[in-house]
């Protein structure tokens, strides 16, 4: 049997940033050889990746990129399981470079995203060997592509929140408007935008509401109007109060600057998955009776 020097072990480690025993062992049931080694951490590193998938990833980071020229970029969430490996340097660092391999080959396909190449091999083969490393779930969940004849800019609340906005106009009031969005959270930039349906299901309520005042029909109506308008001017971006002065609306800001939202997108970091809430003291109670 080859003797497994620690320099094999180290430069495995080096090539893999896996642990020491994991190399070690890799290397001692391959006979020392360095390639075979390294093929079998990634068959094992696939394996564990498998093994991890059904576990909920909904802690991660929001990854953005924006070309030189400010006229590319992407947003994208990569979930793990933990806040603290959400923290870690290789995961901020792969979140990184698959925000920019979205934003240059221009895709917002998770599968074909998974294919394409990282400095140490394809999206999914690092992903996995990251799986391995780190023992998380990790995904990468969503991705928004933007190409702009005008500006892009972006902001970050801390890793968590993350806004892209394509603005025809400068890039402190796109800055601005996108810190804007971070904090008001519209679904959409103006009134037309707003779906048929979600417009239907709050004059329901609204209609529901007003009756019960008792108030003649004509008057329900009014009242109804009125909270529709509302409504809507909460849920669309030209219709908020700007966060920076509540005074004046984000349409009014828009027309003084001669500026234009052409688009934004918003990702919030494990919005809309279902976090498994683990009662310990109730698992530690059980445990104690049997």
């Amino acid at each position: 049997m080859a003797e497994i020097t620690a320099g094999m072990v180290k430069e495995l480690r080096e090539r893999t940033g896996l642990g020491m025993m994991e190399c070690k062992k890799a290397l001692t049931e391959t006979s020392g050889d360095m390639a075979a080694a390294e093929d079998l951490l990634r068959i094992k590193s696939g394996a564990k990746a498998s093994k991890a998938a059904g576990r909920v990833a909904a802690e991660g980071v929001i990854g953005v990129y924006i070309s030189a020229d400010g006229k590319t970029g992407a947003l994208i969430e990569v979930n793990c399981e933990t806040d603290f490996v959400a923290k870690n340097d290789d995961f901020l660092a792969f979140a990184k470079g698959v925000a920019q391999l979205a934003a240059e080959h221009g895709t917002t396909d998770i599968e074909a995203l998974a294919a394409l190449r990282l400095p140490g091999g394809t999206v999914e083969e690092v992903r996995q060997a990251l799986i391995m490393k780190l023992g998380e779930n990790l995904t990468v969940r969503r991705v928004a592509h933007y190409v702009t004849a005008d500006r892009l800019v972006t902001y970050l609340h801390g890793t968590k929140i993350g806004v892209m906005i394509d603005i025809h106009g400068d890039e402190i009031l796109g800055k601005d408007l996108a810190m804007h969005i971070a904090a008001s959270k519209p679904v959409c930039i103006s009134r037309d935008q707003v779906a048929p349906e979600l417009i239907e299901k709050e004059r329901e309520i609204y209609t529901a509401q007003a009756a019960e005042s008792g108030k003649p029909a004509d008057i329900v109506a009014k009242m109804v109007d009125g909270r529709i308008a509302k409504f809507l001017a909460e849920v669309t971006l030209l219709g908020q109060p700007f966060v920076k002065n509540p005074d004046l609306t984000v349409e009014k800001l828009l027309e003084q600057n001669k500026a234009r939202v052409n688009g934004f997108t918003m990702f919030i970091v494990g919005e809309g998955i279902e976090k498994k809430i683990v009662d310990y003291a109730a698992e530690v109670a059980a445990a104690a009776k049997v």
